[in-house]
């Protein structure tokens, strides 16, 4: 009882239930294990005794983070102080649009009372003239972007915050209280908006891979100006209202790297091997044009090898050519006003940046694994260290500059997007987490868990369970910093940004901790702050007016979809996995799907549309030796399930070729999903090509080429985004997503 009354003071399970009717006890070693990476001596009882008394004789007055919802009551921490406490809030620095900067404003000073109401207003409402009266960009009276304002009754009935309140504005602050008998307490105070930006009702849009998207441009891969040509065209072509990429975040370097974009050096800075060269202002100013031509000439060459001789993309050879050629781009000395933009860029990003740059310069010397360093390099904080970067300051000034350009190119591709009419523009994918050898490891080592790894535990799907080889941040520090980690990570990539994915986003509430050296079944479930995470996420949004979509698919403890719908988070839908579970188990009537998510076919890690309708993908894995199962059985459960499914498209009349057109069933699909309340539609564009290949294969490794395939056409021929765009098939199929215009009688047959 010792041990599971200490787990659960630090959040640290003891049992889950991998199904309704099953509990799984968690192995002691397991808990004593996770408690260590928490900081937590429990390995004997000696141990539990002494730490669960230190734990449980502590009596905090505030909680670590306090989180303050516009227009709802105030949480029971503040609500429940006693009477005559003196509460001080420091506000964080802002700018004039609500991102933190400048001087910090006065501190808020109240003294607690006893509850009563305060006449007329909801709870959460600003005052004119208190210091967040009106929202950036809002006139008085109008709702901020992303709140929901409550009808009549509701702000009639909704309970009155204390009349000693006096509401921050949104940020992350801090809080200080100190009670009549002189008890005192320090904690995060988190004050946000109650929901986050919703996107235009009743979009649509591409689901890609950026790597996978060739042009005739491309130096062997798909690059932001790829992005950019394929937003404007999917806007002003269309009608499409966005485009969603996998994540681009900065790659631990090797040879080979690391192919996955879910696997990073860093979640905070962006990968400059996706930068379209060409595009960098300086790039023709470089007198050495020689080089330059010979290294297009090389690039052209990757780009033939993977576009017509069956080569896979080789990220390696790619980001070869093109750091030599942007070695030549930085030594162009930039103009007055881009010296000015850069220079700008340098004091925002601060010391996040000098230090990802730092690990990109050591990385160049010592290699990829910090772990492996010199001892002194390490640290990043040791005089060692510093030394070290004395001595390769340009290195730290090229990476730095690397930095600014993709984050350059990333807001050309936004704003491009938005120009041709997107309502959305380019959906950033957030990972779940980051390679433990790299930048952000190394940068903020206290904010991880050593000796754990992120994963699944085991299901109906995978009996063994996942270790996807990812550090989990320590919930106990991000707290105790204010959560900085997160709101700088969440900052840096809404900048530029219509919308944000976040990938697995349950980890908003626990993650599946898995020690090293262990199997993923001897796994456990950490809890986090949710309603700080998701605190914090709603904040970022709003600043960024960008919407957020989870991906929830999997194992969805109960309440979590209902939390992020609470905060406006949309979920994703995919229709292979919508049946009716609750009750006879088959496919789920359009009319029944959830209305805030995006909808979709597929996603990266799924067989293509046209593969899940001819069974391609169950003979892949079958030649791969993946089937638990003989191929037989396999192939009937899985023509059964699609039959259901085309049944039903029958019934409903969307599939007038009748049965046996691939083409046809794949815009089945999609006016299916289209017919769906869902607000997003997500077509996955390889989908319109017919490509039958998965870009991701989960459980393989080298048997496998994951996220190294370009897309292509039902032969597994390559096709570029010129061909992608011009080709019959996918205007046929994005016929059926445009929304019809209303008819309008002949003049003389209009009614007065």
């Amino acid at each position: 009882m010792g041990l599971s009354r200490l787990a659960a003071l630090h959040g640290v399970a003891t049992s889950y239930s991998p199904s309704p009717d099953v509990t799984v006890s968690v192995p002691d070693d397991t808990v004593i294990a996770v408690l260590a990476a928490l900081g937590v001596d429990a390995g004997t009882p000696a141990d539990v005794r002494k730490c669960l008394a230190a734990a449980e004789s502590r009596s905090r007055l505030l909680p670590p983070t306090v989180v303050v919802w516009d227009g709802e009551p105030l949480p029971s921490a503040l609500a429940g102080l006693p009477p005559g406490s003196t509460v001080t809030v420091e506000p964080e620095p802002s700018d004039s649009s609500g991102h933190p900067a400048g001087r910090p404003p006065a501190p808020l000073s109240m003294r607690a009372r006893a509850a009563g109401p305060v006449s007329g207003a909801p709870a959460g409402s600003r005052a004119p003239g208190s210091p967040a009266a009106d929202a950036p960009g809002t006139a008085p009276g109008e709702t901020a972007e992303g709140a929901v304002p409550p009808r009549g009754d509701e702000a009639a009935t909704a309970p009155a915050p204390p009349a000693w309140w006096i509401p921050p504005p949104h940020g992350v602050h801090r809080i200080h209280v100190r009670t009549p008998d002189n008890r005192r307490a320090t904690a995060t105070l988190v004050a946000a908006p109650p929901r986050v930006p919703q996107p235009p009702e009743r979009t649509h849009g591409f689901l890609v891979q950026l790597y996978s998207l060739l042009s005739a441009r491309s130096w062997g891969m798909g690059d932001l100006g790829d992005l950019t040509d394929l937003a404007v065209w999917a806007g002003r072509s269309v009608g499409s209202g966005f485009v969603q990429v996998n994540p681009l975040h900065a790659a631990v370097p090797g040879k080979p790297t690391d192919p996955s974009p879910y696997r990073p050096s860093s979640r905070r800075f962006p990968d400059p091997v996706h930068l379209h060269v060409e595009s960098i202002p300086e790039y023709g100013h470089v007198r050495d044009r020689a080089t330059l031509d010979d290294l297009r000439q090389d690039a052209a060459a990757l780009s033939e090898a993977v576009l017509n001789k069956g080569a896979l993309i080789d990220r390696d050879a790619v980001w070869e050519l093109k750091r030599q050629a942007l070695e030549l781009v930085v030594r162009v000395p930039l103009t007055p006003g881009r010296r000015a933009d850069y220079c700008d860029f340098l004091a925002e990003q601060g010391q996040a940046l000098e230090d990802h740059a730092l690990w990109c310069a050591l990385a160049e010397v010592h290699g990829p694994d910090w772990h492996t360093w010199p001892e002194a390099l390490r640290d990043p904080r040791s005089p060692g260290t510093a030394r070290a970067r004395s001595e390769l300051l340009d290195r730290v000034d090229f990476h730095c500059r690397l930095a600014w350009l993709t984050a350059g190119q990333l807001a050309a591709a936004q704003r491009a997007a938005e120009d041709a009419g997107m309502g959305v523009g380019i959906v950033h994918d957030l990972a779940v987490g980051v390679h433990p050898a790299g930048a952000d490891t190394w940068s903020q080592q206290e904010a991880f868990a050593h000796g754990m790894s992120v994963g699944a535990p085991p299901d109906a799907f995978n009996a063994r369970g996942q270790d996807w080889g990812l550090p989990p941040w320590r919930p106990d520090v991000l707290a105790a910093t204010g959560y900085a980690a997160y709101r700088g990570l969440l900052r840096g990539l809404l900048a530029h940004a219509g919308a944000l994915r976040i990938d697995h986003v349950m980890g908003l509430f626990r993650l599946w901790w898995v020690p090293e050296g262990r199997p993923p079944t001897d796994g456990t479930y950490v809890a986090y702050d949710a309603e700080a995470m998701l605190a914090v996420l709603v904040l970022e949004a709003h600043r960024a007016r960008t919407a957020v979509v989870g991906e929830d698919l999997g194992t969805v403890a109960p309440g979590v979809r209902e939390a992020l719908a609470r905060r406006g988070v949309l979920g994703t839908s995919v229709l292979w996995f919508e049946r009716d579970w609750e009750g006879d188990g088959r496919p789920l009537a359009p009319e029944k799907w959830r209305r805030d998510c995006l909808a979709t076919a597929t996603t990266h890690d799924l067989p293509s549309t046209a593969a899940r309708l001819t069974g391609d993908h169950v003979t892949l894995r079958h030649r791969l030796g993946l089937l638990t199962r003989s191929l037989e059985e396999e192939l009937t459960e899985d023509a059964t399930d699609t039959a259901e499914w085309l049944a039903l498209l029958a019934r409903l009349r969307m599939l007038p070729e009748g049965d046996g057109d691939e083409e046809a069933a794949v815009r089945a699909v999609h006016r299916f999903l289209r017919r769906t309340p869902a607000r997003m539609t997500g077509v996955w564009l390889p989908d319109t090509v017919g490509d039958r290949r998965p870009q991701n294969l989960p459980g393989t490794w080298d048997q496998y080429p994951n996220w190294r395939l370009p897309i292509a056409d039902p032969e597994g021929h390559p096709v570029t985004l010129e061909e992608i765009t011009a080709s019959p098939r996918l205007h046929a199929l994005m016929e059926v997503l445009r929304p019809r215009k209303p008819h309008t009688a002949p003049p003389g047959e209009r009614r007065p």
